[in-house]
């Protein structure tokens, strides 16, 4: 099964299955891996990157997603990359005597995922070929809200209006005031500027929740010490949200489960009028 995913952002790892260069490795950044594997195998004047180019096949075996932009997956793939120079990897041990190549680049990853700020958020390791597959060391296993899944995947585009807002917009708790609805914050109870982009709404179909990020994120940190949420009960319909899904559907991801719970509530209507 090919799993579909929205606004997509990733950092991939590389595996080269050329006889002569078997066994080297190439970290990189995509929002569409299919794409961008066949970029790296067709050479430099496709697309590809100099240090793949004419030296493929390359096997896309691992890919780490779920980022909310593309800054933070670029942060991510730096540091992937120069782990030597990221002041947040110091700790980490370099290259252990006899240690493979294709076995340190994932080490390395598995360290950065149990540090700030990618371990707050909500990534999704995927194995996109089994036959490559290593097993986690037992203390450096993922956290868990980390999904770690096997298969391959495909970006999906997701149209947005100019203002990086959904082009599907659930129903939120609102009053009128001359004609014009106001929303108001499901955390704070203020009214909501209009056009105001610094605003998150529920994923969860149906649920009517906007609240200011400040507020929500205040709310989901419950006086924690820490700066960014991981995850919380939402303030109406009290299902369990990621902070990191809260800003991909403010970027216009997950439309699709509006656009579904319409259908199944005028579907359900139809059949209750027949």
């Amino acid at each position: 099964m090919v799993h579909e995913i929205e606004n997509f952002y990733g950092c991939y790892l590389l595996y080269c299955t050329n006889p002569k260069f078997k066994g080297r490795t190439y970290i990189g950044f995509t929002v569409d891996p299919v794409r961008r594997i066949k970029q790296h195998n067709a050479g430099r004047h496709k697309g590809g990157a100099g240090r793949t180019s004419g030296k493929g096949p390359w096997e896309m075996v691992l890919i780490i997603h779920g980022f909310p932009n593309e800054i933070s997956a670029l942060r991510f793939e730096w540091a992937w990359q120069h782990p030597n120079k990221s002041r947040r990897l110091r700790h980490i041990v370099q290259k252990r005597k006899g240690e493979h190549g294709y076995k340190h680049k994932f080490r390395i990853a598995s360290e950065m995922l149990q540090v700030g700020p990618w371990n707050k958020l909500p990534l999704t390791i995927r194995w996109l070929n089994q036959e490559y597959r290593l097993d986690f060391d037992p203390l450096l296993a993922p956290p868990k809200h980390m999904a770690i899944v096997f298969g391959p995947v495909v970006s999906k585009k997701v149209k947005v209006d100019g203002k990086n807002k959904p082009a599907v917009d659930g129903e939120v708790p609102s009053e009128t005031h001359k004609g014009k609805e106001i929303a108001r914050c499901s955390v704070c109870f203020k009214r909501i500027k209009e056009d105001s982009e610094d605003i998150l709404q529920c994923i969860h179909p149906k649920c009517t929740m906007k609240a200011h990020t400040v507020c929500l994120s205040q709310r989901f940190l419950d006086n924690s010490d820490e700066v960014i949420p991981v995850d919380g009960q939402c303030p109406e319909c009290q299902n369990k949200m990621l902070w990191g899904d809260l800003i991909r559907f403010q970027l216009g991801c997950y439309q699709d489960s509006k656009e579904q719970a319409d259908a199944d509530e005028h579907w359900a209507n139809q059949l209750t009028q027949n």
